[in-house]
């Protein structure tokens, strides 16, 4: 039974995914949102921002032990590691305190909702099997998405509220500061090349380039999330959520050098966590020159998730029917979704 206000509580929200969650939320009448992060935010009427380390148990359990009126805890929070194996530790400590604090004092908890993603299914190891399905079996360990659900499964076990787990691929929207922001990687480097009046060359692997793959737009994710935590039917159930159509950056990326009025080039592997270090001057220079928001580098810089995308030299795509079949219908066009980001961008001063 869902209650007629709800409280979500949503953690890691100044992140591209959780932003956009909060973003949707504020659109709808009769929820009130918690947001957590590292930084915090300015709070508002329906918008109660706390800074918290969720590393941190002891600051965890003092800054939300007093949240009893959590109806839904929207997961979305992601600490980077150098390595897979390193990774596992502080994400699933991050999920174990922020349950630990909250599940005990919010009697009226109905459902928690885990960010995943394709790591599940080791797209990010190499060659895996697509389109993948929720029903395939998991990969060899470490992986801290696997280890998430295992813990929110146990974890539920008796319990009146549920969980779900959202597997969205590479997730397109505007969001600063955050490591795994693709749509800002290729603005800034299209504008960049542009300021050096070079062509828009794809920098990643050969292979890549003719690769079948997919994107998941914020929008339609927050939407998707939305769905599956108030839905019955979805309770302890995994969905991969994708826009809908598939693309190859060979056909996809002229049409993003068109955007930006820029002639292409042939691709050029390039790393460009290497070759982008240098270009904090440049990109101070472009800020005062075209009047842009005055934004740090490194607040538009995510060069090494852009090198991951850009490195998938097979494809990357996954059966999004599961969810259709359950009755969330939406999707959206690939194409346009990159041109609104940079639209949004240009809006907000971020690009020329």
């Amino acid at each position: 039974m869902q209650t007629q206000n709800k409280t979500a509580l949503v953690v890691g929200a100044n992140g591209v995914i959780g932003g956009n969650l909060i973003d949707h939320l504020l659109t709808l009448d009769d929820w009130h949102i918690v947001g957590l992060s590292r930084r915090g935010g300015v709070s508002t009427d329906r918008v109660t921002y706390i800074s918290v380390d969720l590393l941190d148990p002891q600051d965890t359990q003092s800054k939300l032990s007093n949240l009893t009126g959590v109806t839904h805890i929207f997961y979305a929070a992601f600490q980077d590691r150098p390595s897979w194996a390193e990774l596992v530790a502080p994400n699933l400590a991050m999920l174990t305190n922020v349950v630990d604090a909250v599940e005990p004092v919010a009697r009226e908890l109905q459902h928690i909702s885990l960010m995943q993603g394709y790591k599940v299914y080791g797209a990010h190891l190499g060659p895996f099997k697509t389109p993948a399905r929720e029903s395939d079996a998991n990969h060899m360990p470490p992986e801290f998405n696997i280890d998430q659900q295992d813990f929110l499964e146990r974890r539920q076990a008796g319990k009146a509220w549920s969980w779900s787990a959202l597997r969205p691929s590479v997730v397109i929207g505007y969001g600063l500061g955050n490591p795994m922001n693709l749509a800002i990687s290729i603005a800034v480097y299209a504008a960049m090349s542009k300021e050096l009046g070079l062509p828009l060359r794809f920098p990643g692997k050969p292979g890549a380039y003719d690769s079948l793959l997919e994107m998941t737009d914020a929008g339609l994710l927050a939407r998707a999330t939305l769905w599956a935590a108030t839905t019955p039917e979805c309770a302890n159930q995994a969905y991969n959520i994708t826009n809908g159509d598939l693309f190859r950056w060979s056909e996809m990326w002229p049409k993003i050098a068109a955007y930006f009025d820029m002639e292409t080039a042939p691709p050029l592997p390039m790393s460009l966590a290497t070759v982008m270090d240098d270009k904090e001057d440049l990109w101070n220079r472009m800020v005062a020159e075209h009047d842009l928001a005055a934004h740090p580098y490194r607040a538009v810089s995510s060069w090494a998730f852009a090198d991951g995308v850009f490195g998938w030299d097979y494809d990357f795509f996954a059966d999004g029917s599961k969810a259709r079949r359950h009755g969330f219908y939406e999707f959206v066009d690939t194409e346009a979704m990159f041109m609104a980001v940079f639209d949004n961008l240009r809006d907000r001063k971020i690009i020329p």
